[in-house]
């Protein structure tokens, strides 16, 4: 647990954090079971898995891209609190 100790000091130097003691205690036991849980995942046999992004198949649940009727241009001009020559007037951004 020395090493999880010292590499909590390391990373809290890095990030400019000043821990406890009980805080690097605390961070170095929680990192140590992390780290062993990481060997306990190496150890696992994954030579018959194929690579994937997700851990499901995942499908499109969105709607066919079809050609639909859109809506008129007077309609959706009505609504519009700004309007010039047919088109929306927005306000001028310039940085």
């Amino acid at each position: 647990m020395a090493g999880a100790h010292m590499e909590v000091k390391n990373v809290a130097h890095l990030a400019r954090l000043q821990l406890s003691s009980e805080e690097e205690e605390k961070l170095g036991r929680q990192l140590d079971q992390i780290l062993n849980y990481i060997e306990k995942l190496n150890e696992v046999d994954v030579s018959d898995v194929e690579p994937t992004a997700h851990a499901f198949p995942l499908t499109n649940v969105t709607r066919a891209d079809e050609v639909r009727p859109s809506l008129a241009h007077e309609e959706a001009m009505k609504n519009a609190p700004a309007q010039a020559n047919g088109l929306f007037m927005v306000p001028k951004i310039v940085e």
